[in-house]
């Protein structure tokens, strides 16, 4: 029973590695690509979470017997490369879509999503489909609008009630004075002062004053009138010479 060769054992446990840190990967077929052109996919891929190399088809297929991932094997024919996807599987699908597109050579096979096996079909559809990012953007978006419509209605309420309130007041004529308020009006139209003046000036306090005046003068006017009058008695009763 021969060994197998160290390099093959170590790229065996390399790709149960991979299978053990992702259940997603996406078979392509390499002929006819530069070794420039595929390492210009791999940086692509790395960016997006994607490892990208180039294995044996019976190595890989030995390593992913019993695996979540074991469905790939129907795509395992020709050169082959694995993505291995850590990231948004639908940005991978259509970064080689797009590559494909510019270099026909690639060809995309299919893969397997979370242990489900895709075709290349399925791949399109993926890559149709807008990145990871864009769509929890896109799901903040339709969160954060019911939220900001309750925010407007929670701040409409007060509003409306205040107008209310005031459309009911006026409508009942006017709003009534408080009787703070009747306090107030009843002192601006009484001038201060006037309660305590009025004591002083009553008809009980001057009646007195008035009759004292004239008790006073009378006896100063008789007094005159009988000066006065005097002396022409007294030209009267004596006789004319």
């Amino acid at each position: 029973m021969s060994k197998i060769h160290p390099d093959k054992v170590a790229t065996v446990d390399e790709v149960k590695s991979k299978v053990d840190g992702t259940s997603t990967a996406v078979v392509t077929e390499y002929r006819g690509l530069t070794v420039a052109e595929i390492s210009s996919l791999r940086r692509q891929l790395r960016s997006l979470g994607a490892d990208y190399k180039v294995f044996k088809n019976t190595l890989v297929l030995r390593a992913i017997a019993g695996t979540a991932v074991e469905s790939i094997g129907e795509f395992l024919q020709g050169p082959t490369a694995i993505a291995f996807v850590d990231g948004d599987v639908s940005a991978v699908a259509k970064a080689l879509r797009d590559f494909a597109k510019e270099s026909p050579k690639l060809i995309v096979k299919g893969g397997v999503v979370g242990g489900k096996p895709l075709t290349f079909k399925d791949l399109a559809a993926l890559a149709d489909l807008p990145s990871r990012d864009v769509l929890l953007a896109q799901l903040a978006g339709l969160v954060a609008s019911p939220l900001r419509t309750m925010a407007g209605l929670l701040k409409a309420v007060p509003q409306n009630f205040a107008y209310g309130l005031s459309a009911l007041i006026d409508s009942k004529g006017g709003p009534v004075a408080a009787p703070a308020d009747e306090k107030v009006e009843e002192a601006a139209e009484t001038p201060a002062g006037v309660e305590e003046a009025a004591p002083a000036a009553s008809d009980d306090a001057a009646a007195p004053v008035a009759e004292v005046a004239v008790e006073e003068e009378a006896p100063v006017v008789e007094s005159e009138a009988e000066t006065t009058e005097a002396p022409f008695e007294d030209a009267a009763s004596e006789p004319a010479e």
